[in-house]
């Protein structure tokens, strides 16, 4: 990846346009364009502006009320904080193997989550882009524009959202911030009437979500051409897969692949996470930059989530599915595989699966088990990693004699996927911007780059060292008296 667009070498020389805020993704970002007078551009950066904290307000409290409060970074994707917090307590508990009941009810509680993330993404905050043009008009560029001109495409969106809503309710006890899962199993199986409810639909879902991957695909083969090359930059990548390579987005060992396709790690076992990543800061953003120890800060950063995925595993474990994997790999010689948008594609796919993965838990007995828990021998450490929506995220605990929480370490999805973010919108700052007068449109364009991800900004914001903060004492007249800043290195101070 290149990072000659991070820092320009004159920037007080130049002319700063801002998109603040990001819109149509979940939490606050900006991003940041510095422009010469002929429109050059200079430096683009996405910054993180908010700061969340949990790692460290969660120290001191009971292990058993984590997968309860993590969840709480987000009410996007509660369910993979939940069970990635419910896999670390698993470990500390010592359950190497949770009951039949257990685990395919967290399976079901997990397919809804990402069922009703993609169809939340693709159809509200993506498709106005997607279907009316990057630059077209932002009055009609949004979902009451969708809902006008595409009433069908809307509908279906929002009922296959309603739907994933609906497991999650079932398995979790509530559509957001539920308690389903406990460390060591879950709190309750399916009754009869609710697998009787979610049946009535469920085919209804799987051929909409079908339906969904025919959109993305038409789209790709009309725009071929720019699709193919928005944005588009080589990247190494990450995921979990299981024991038979297949696509498997609750658990399974992490496989990474460097920049030219070579495998550096597969299988790897997640619970030792640190011996292959490590963590970078920066100034100018409160999310982390992480990296493969392998290569290296400046060549080893990786993107993760749907098109790591979709493109890395071996099989789909789901005929529908893996069948339009074939296809999206083939496409054009592979071209969406490697292209920015082809996560769109692949999120689609993803959400395919799901569908068809709830199909098959609801006709399997043993999601209306009693067995619920499973014991084992205390531990002092856990990790719980799962494939979240956005990507991979990885939960780490440590708990003392007393059941207290006395550190946490989160890298969720979008924290993977910052420097590949940030790849994105400089190539699409080179492609679209560099040396034209900007509009709104082409701002747009480097929104759009951003959305291909679907960023969790809210998730992803925690920071090494000291917090930034910039502070300045304002008299009545609105005159600044006196401010102080601090950075990653340090304090400063400058009296005005």
């Amino acid at each position: 990846m290149t990072f000659e667009l991070e820092t320009a070498r004159h920037p007080e020389k130049l002319r700063r346009v801002a998109i603040d805020p990001v819109s149509r993704v979940e939490g606050h970002g900006k991003v940041t364009i510095l422009l010469d007078d002929d429109n050059k551009v200079h430096q683009v950066r996405l910054h993180i502006v908010e700061f969340r904290g949990f790692e460290k307000f969660i120290q001191g409290r009971p292990y058993w009320e984590v997968p309860v409060m993590v969840q709480r970074l987000c009410g996007i994707c509660p369910v993979s904080h939940h069970l990635a917090a419910s896999k670390a307590l698993d470990m500390i508990l010592g359950v190497k193997q949770l009951t039949s009941t257990a685990e395919k009810m967290r399976r079901l509680m997990h397919a809804g989550q990402i069922l009703q993330s993609h169809a939340l993404h693709f159809f509200h905050l993506s498709s106005p882009d997607l279907l009316f043009g990057f630059g077209s008009d932002p009055a009609s560029r949004n979902i009451v524009g969708v809902v006008a001109a595409h009433p069908e495409v809307a509908k279906k969106g929002v009922l296959l959202r309603k739907y994933g809503q609906e497991v999650i309710r079932m398995t979790a006890g509530k559509r957001v911030h539920g308690t389903g899962s406990i460390p060591g199993g879950v709190n309750k199986s399916l009754a009869a009437e609710e697998r009787a409810e979610l049946l009535k639909d469920i085919y209804q879902m799987v051929a909409w979500s079908r339906e969904a991957v025919g959109i993305i695909r038409g789209l790709f083969e009309q725009n071929l051409a720019e699709y193919n090359a928005f944005g588009r930059f080589r990247s190494a990548g990450m995921c979990l897969v299981r024991a038979d390579g297949a696509m498997d987005l609750y658990h399974g060992g992490l496989r990474a692949r460097d920049i030219e396709g070579k495998t550096l790690f597969d299988h790897f076992d997640y619970g030792r996470y640190w011996d292959v990543i490590a963590e970078d800061v920066k100034p100018w953003s409160y999310m982390k930059f992480p990296y493969f120890k392998a290569l290296g800060t400046e060549d080893g950063s990786y993107r993760v989530g749907p098109l790591s995925r979709v493109t890395m595993c071996d099989s789909i474990p789901t005929p529908l599915a893996d069948k339009e994997r074939e296809t999206f790999l083939a496409f054009d010689g592979g071209s969406a595989a490697g292209a920015t948008l082809g996560y769109h594609w692949a999120r689609m796919i993803e959400m395919l699966h799901a569908a068809e993965s709830i199909k098959d838990l609801l006709h399997d007995d043993d999601i209306t088990g009693t067995e619920l828990m499973a014991t084992g021998e205390r531990q002092e450490r856990g990790v719980g990693v799962i494939e979240a929506p956005r990507g991979t995220l990885i939960h780490h605990y440590r708990v003392d004699e007393n059941d207290q929480v006395i550190r946490a370490n989160l890298i969720v999805s979008t924290t993977h996927n910052n420097q590949a973010m940030n790849t994105a919108v400089r190539e699409v700052a080179r492609q679209y911007l560099d040396g034209v007068e900007v509009t709104e449109g082409l701002l747009n364009h480097i929104e759009i780059a951003i959305r291909a991800f679907d960023p969790c900004l809210s998730c992803a914001t925690h920071a090494l060292g000291q917090m930034p903060l910039e502070v300045a004492i304002v008299g009545a007249d609105g005159t600044v008296i006196d401010a102080a800043t601090r950075d990653h290195r340090g304090l400063t101070r400058e009296v005005v």
